[in-house]
């Protein structure tokens, strides 16, 4: 199989030729078909995460060994499957279906993969990180049940669930119940910031406020139907003069600290704040705020399998409004990286073929 692979952490992405995996037991062979370049690569292919206070969490501390090709937001064609795999009579698969491929694979047998929540595993195996993921021509998936149908879905939006559709769902779930009109203010108006706009319409929601420091993102934000604010500087007054007041909810898809500040500053009493961008850095937070104000921060690791699923049928119900999808082919992959750094990318980038 050939793979576009991180072989060094900062370094251009190589091409490699790496004989193509023969399914074992339970394991799927996917041949990619559509794999999302998201921000999460980036992190990847630097190499690190930062944590604040000067520590960094490093690829090897989450089990990686290069060369390894990136993508997590797979969608592709079965085109083997192991013995194991073939007489799964729930979710079984079969050569030449199509399917979307949840990535953030656990262990299979710790309580949170039993519950269908490998993304909380302790010893996560996820593809596009520990696995070669789509930036490759095949992914090895290690059971069926990983495996979703798209049904009639367009797979270069489809591919996209698997990551910025289930997160935003994850996000959008542990800030609700709330009504309809009360302010909910997402910062960041990138692909995963979009599709937060789109799945707070899914649940009905109305009052959505983006916060992005980029006037064409503010523009697509508006497009979907968020009011949008202007990010930055004094970005916390200018949220507060545009909802009338602070706010009992924001999904910070930034996640750094001036974003993180900001949030804190205009969470009304009991509010909440869900971060699940990982710009990283430190915040120092008031521990007596907590009891006074009675905020929360809730962390939100992607999403499980049960929120794929949710994503993908909210989408085929056509409550799920499409996100902006850029396809090019995945021989650029590396240029289609370097547009995400540079900020130039407006929606998604999906690699094709």
């Amino acid at each position: 199989m050939k793979a576009w692979a991180v072989v060094e952490p900062g370094a251009p992405l190589e091409l490699l030729d790496l004989p193509t995996p023969v399914p074992q037991g339970s394991e799927v062979l996917v041949e990619v078909t559509h794999c999302g370049v998201c921000h999460s690569d980036l992190h990847f292919w630097k190499g690190g995460y930062d944590l604040g206070g000067g520590k960094t969490l490093r690829l090897a501390d989450r089990g990686v060994e290069l060369p390894r090709a990136p993508g997590h937001e797979v969608a592709g064609r079965v085109v083997a499957v192991g013995p194991e795999a073939a007489g799964v009579a729930v979710g079984g698969v079969a050569v030449g279906d199509v399917r979307v491929v949840y990535p953030w694979i656990g262990c299979g047998t710790c309580p949170a993969c039993l519950r269908e929540e490998d993304n909380l595993c302790p010893a996560q195996q996820s593809i596009g990180i520990v696995r070669h993921g789509g930036f490759a021509s095949h992914v090895v998936v290690p059971h069926p049940r990983y495996l979703v149908d798209p049904g009639d879905l367009d797979l270069a939006l489809a591919c996209t669930y698997a990551c910025s559709g289930l997160t935003t769902h994850a996000a959008v779930t542990k800030i609700m119940p709330l009504a309809p009109d009360q302010p909910v203010v997402l910062i960041g108006a990138g692909g995963v910031g979009l599709a937060g706009i789109a799945m707070l319409r899914a649940f009905g929601h109305r009052a959505i406020y983006s916060v992005d420091i980029s006037p064409q993102k503010r523009a697509l934000a508006e497009a979907a139907g968020a009011i949008a604010v202007e990010g930055g500087e004094g970005a916390a007054q200018r949220i507060l003069a545009a909802t009338g007041g602070p706010v009992p909810a924001v999904i910070d898809f930034v996640n750094g600290p001036a974003t993180a500040q900001t949030a804190l500053d205009v969470l009304a009493k009991g509010g909440r704040l869900v971060p699940i961008g990982i710009a990283g850095g430190c915040l120092e937070i008031s521990l007596a705020a907590f009891i006074f104000r009675a905020i929360s921060i809730v962390g939100s690791n992607t999403g499980s399998l049960h929120d794929l699923r949710a994503v993908i049928r909210l989408a085929q119900e056509g409550k799920l409004a499409p996100t902006p999808v850029h396809t090019c082919a995945k021989d650029q992959a590396w240029p289609a990286l370097m547009a995400l750094k540079a900020g130039q990318v407006e929606g998604r980038t999906v690699l094709v073929g």
